[in-house]
């Protein structure tokens, strides 16, 4: 199996980001479409893909695609897919299903039939009548989009946001791949300050301190495809080499993560020492208010509270106002704000250079960009 095409899937908002990502690997085949980026490359992408995306939800490996408007044409459409090239004969092998405007509606009636019909392509291979699934997870997704039906088999296992360092989190936590698409979509670099207000449990600053030196997001973790029989074990410890390789664990950050809370502050501080930042970023509990910072040419970037719980509105806004005033002395600062309040600019006191639409989970929000001037060059 020379070549796969892989679907990496993304929060609506953000699929743009995850082909940037794609193509920095070096894939050029790269197809955006909502909700997920398609792309053709050699076996070894499934790893690197993996060990490496920062704003995708899961690595898929496509397997099938066609239009399916009865139950018979999914059944023999999949039936003729030859399984055993992808599942050995003592897989676990679960379906799961999702369908939208299509006719085949039911989505238990569709993971039955996918199933039923790899069984029996599997049977002919394996002339077997029975499989113990015992072994390794190979879980398929028959996704159907229009009356077509993709079918897919999940390389991740569990989804690209739990990076392995965030064991404890606070009520609402910030998924990781989101915080990671926050700090990508601003002008910081590692040789500015970074500052994170509302740091709860200190996903921000992490996800920060592993950009700022080049560490792969899933170095701390272990997927599903580890597990698979057609991908030579060779292939992931060359991934996992070029992770190493690639680290800058001798980069120098300037990260720092405030909260109001301070059981907030405590629990940022112990999951980054998971993370292996302990000493490298800085916690400490602040309101926003009495922010203060020596630096010129900084890089602030929050999750505040929405106020959308009730009672919290007014003190949220009046919080809002604070955070405007304050901020306005560092001029020479960037601000990158993510909210659901459609107030926030006027609150803030200040219009955004930019403005970008962004999902939370299920709430739709802004991530309102305030562009400070660009630092100037050192002189070498």
């Amino acid at each position: 199996m020379k070549k796969v095409t892989l679907i990496a899937t993304a929060t609506m908002g953000l699929e743009a980001l995850v082909a940037r990502e794609v193509k920095s690997l070096g894939y050029e085949d790269v197809q955006v479409e909502n909700g997920k980026v398609l792309f053709t490359a050699d076996v070894s992408a499934i790893a690197r893909a993996n060990l490496w995306i920062r704003t995708a939800d899961r690595i898929k490996v496509k397997v099938g695609e066609f239009k399916a408007f009865t139950f018979d044409e999914l059944f023999e459409k999949t039936k003729a897919i030859t399984w055993s090239d992808y599942i050995p004969v003592d897989a676990e092998f679960p379906v799961i299903g999702r369908s939208v405007k299509s006719k085949l509606f039911s989505v238990s009636d569709c993971q039955a039939i996918v199933k039923k019909a790899v069984v029996d392509s599997m049977k002919k291979t394996y002339k077997t009548t029975w499989f113990q699934e015992t072994g390794a997870l190979y879980r398929i997704e028959v996704a159907l989009h229009k009356d077509v039906a993709t079918l897919t088999l999940d390389a991740s296992g569990i989804g690209l946001h739990k990076r392995g360092y965030r064991s404890l989190h606070n009520q609402a936590p910030l998924k990781e791949t989101m915080a990671a698409a926050m700090v990508m979509l601003t002008t910081w670099n590692s040789s500015r300050p970074f500052v994170d207000p509302f740091c709860g449990s200190g996903t921000i600053p992490i996800e920060a301190a592993m950009i700022g030196q080049n560490i792969a997001p899933g170095f701390n973790r272990d997927f599903a495809a580890e597990n698979w029989s057609w991908i030579d074990k060779s292939i992931w410890n060359q991934a996992r080499e070029e992770v190493e390789d690639l680290a800058k664990y001798d980069e120098p950050i300037d990260i720092t993560g405030t909260d109001i809370d301070h059981r907030s502050v405590e629990l940022a501080a112990n999951n980054a020492i998971e993370a292996g930042f302990g000493d490298l970023i800085k916690f400490k509990q602040m309101q926003v208010k009495d922010f203060s910072h020596r630096s010129d040419y900084g890089v602030i970037v929050g999750n505040p509270p929405y106020g959308e719980r009730l009672g919290e509105k007014e003190q949220v806004e009046h919080m809002y106002r604070e955070m405007g005033e304050q901020f306005a002395k560092f001029d020479t600062w960037s601000v990158y704000m993510l909210t659901s309040n459609e107030d926030f600019e006027q609150l803030y006191g200040k219009k955004a250079s930019k403005k970008r639409k962004l999902y939370n989970g299920n709430i739709k929000t802004d991530f309102y960009q305030f562009f400070g001037p660009r630092p100037p060059k050192v002189s070498e």
